[in-house]
């Protein structure tokens, strides 16, 4: 049986999505009054639809897009919004449902989303003429960018009538992704939720781990765990033995706002000696670049910290040679460490903005991978990632076949340092001791820890807040 959760799920602020538009509308009025042009048009949305499984009449899970979610809230697939430039009003434009709608799915209540006017989709064009003050057609700021992490492009609107407006494809993408790059305290305040339920449940899985369990299994117990949560999958569904380490990379989304936490810890619920020195050579990363973050503080040098602790532990444990300078220049980093530090976290896992219009990734190996290579700002969420994964080479060939660790931590950035959102056992004697069957967090009058010291974390996700 999975155990009940002590945490109760916050209300959602009315006014969140209120804040995020005029976020957005104070950032595109300094933009357009910059560029000389006129601040008069309409930024236009369009939410996401519903999709069917293949050819069945099967209706796939619905999940908004997320900057519609992020500029409306909306819930419901099939709505269209717009912002009024010139005054700010706000539009929400809900779909034509036949009668029986509500009696499979509920009624529909658009008024809780705190917009200025509600209408039907087939009314578009004309409520937004009767609202344009310019001259000529109105204008539609559409949604039209490169998403840095996917590679893929959003999709701008359409509507049958378009072709009666001038529409831009190029401003509003760059304008909104860095609006979504720092968040509200608002907006923090259900990320914090999301990582403390998600805390909670990687605690109670990792109570729960035993040899000949799978990965399937572990993902059905977190998503008991906490309620009202959507569980971020996990790689494979691979039968525990004795020996093994398990890595659970899962976390919660709640109103949209999402966590990413990842564990790593023995089956048996003791790290062997080898077990040992990996794991802490990551832990040891995550600590001095915990302890360096602040705003200005660039993630690329935090991402080179983080390889050369890394190198330095595996050096003291015998199982690289040479000097700790040579190997950076060499890259050898990238062999333990091939992807990027971490990730913006928000609405997405992997929150837009890592690459701002005018910056490149680097063509080195590891570096490519990042996928920013910001500067720390207050107010930014970060999740941040540390990940070992063994290979098969003369200095390291006991461990061959051993799998990997990997430590994530969603964190803060705050004034004068950062803010740790993740609440779960890091060090090897808190790990071991949870899994014995002790309570979390550890007394640590009893458990020997130094008074003020802190848990350390590794693989983090970053926040910044405005």
């Amino acid at each position: 049986m999975a155990s009940k959760s002590s945490l109760t799920p916050p209300p959602v602020p009315p006014e969140l999505h209120v804040t995020n538009r005029e976020t957005l509308l104070n950032s595109l009025r300094r933009h357009l009054s910059e560029s000389s042009r006129p601040l008069h048009g309409f930024v236009f949305l369009q939410g996401g639809e519903e999709q069917n499984r293949y050819d069945t009449d099967h209706t796939e899970l619905f999940r908004q897009e997320s900057y519609f979610a992020y500029l409306f809230g909306v819930r419901e697939p099939g709505f269209y919004g717009a912002i009024d430039i010139a005054t700010g009003k706000s539009f929400l434009f809900a779909p034509r449902l036949p009668a029986e709608y509500a009696v499979w799915l509920g009624e529909i209540e658009p008024e809780r989303y705190m917009v200025s006017t509600v209408y039907y989709t087939n009314e578009i064009t004309t409520v937004l003429h009767d609202e344009y003050k310019g001259s000529g057609k109105p204008l539609l700021f559409l949604l039209h960018g490169l998403g840095t992490d996917s590679d893929l492009f959003s999709k701008p609107a359409e509507f049958q009538g378009i072709d009666k407006f001038d529409t831009d494809l190029t401003t509003l993408h760059p304008v909104l992704t860095e609006c979504r790059v720092t968040k509200s305290d608002l907006e923090l305040s259900l990320i914090q939720f999301a990582n403390d339920i998600s805390s909670e449940a990687h605690v109670e899985v990792m109570r729960k781990v035993m040899e000949g369990s799978t990965s399937i299994s572990w993902k059905a117990y977190f998503f008991t765990t906490p309620t009202c949560m959507v569980a971020v999958d996990i790689a494979h569904n691979h039968i525990l033995e004795d020996g093994d380490l398990a890595l659970l990379d899962m976390g919660a989304e709640y109103t949209f706002y999402g966590s990413d936490i990842t564990c790593s810890y023995p089956v048996n619920g003791k790290f062997s000696p080898d077990q040992a020195l990996v794991y802490n050579a990551f832990l040891d990363a995550h600590n001095e670049v915990m302890s360096t973050m602040k705003p200005g503080v660039s993630w690329l040098d935090m991402h080179k910290l983080a390889e050369k602790v890394i190198l330095e532990s595996l050096k003291r444990g015998s199982i690289l040679v040479g000097t700790i300078d040579d190997m950076m220049v060499e890259r050898l980093g990238a062999v333990f460490m091939p992807h990027g530090l971490g990730h913006l976290l928000g609405i997405d896992n992997h929150d837009p903005g890592g690459y701002p219009e005018g910056t490149e990734r680097s063509k080195e190996p590891g570096l490519k991978s990042l996928r920013t290579t910001r500067e720390l700002q207050e107010g930014m969420p970060w999740e941040i990632q540390i990940l070992f994964k063994f290979f098969n080479y003369e200095a390291a060939n006991r461990f061959k076949g051993s799998g990997g660790v990997q430590i994530e931590s969603d964190v803060l950035v705050t004034a004068n340092g950062y803010k740790n959102m993740t609440k779960v056992p890091w060090e090897l004697s808190e790990i071991e001791a949870v899994m014995a069957g002790a309570p979390w967090p550890l007394d640590k009058s009893s458990s020997g820890e130094k008074a003020g010291q802190t848990t350390a974390t590794s693989d983090f996700d970053v926040l910044s807040k405005i």
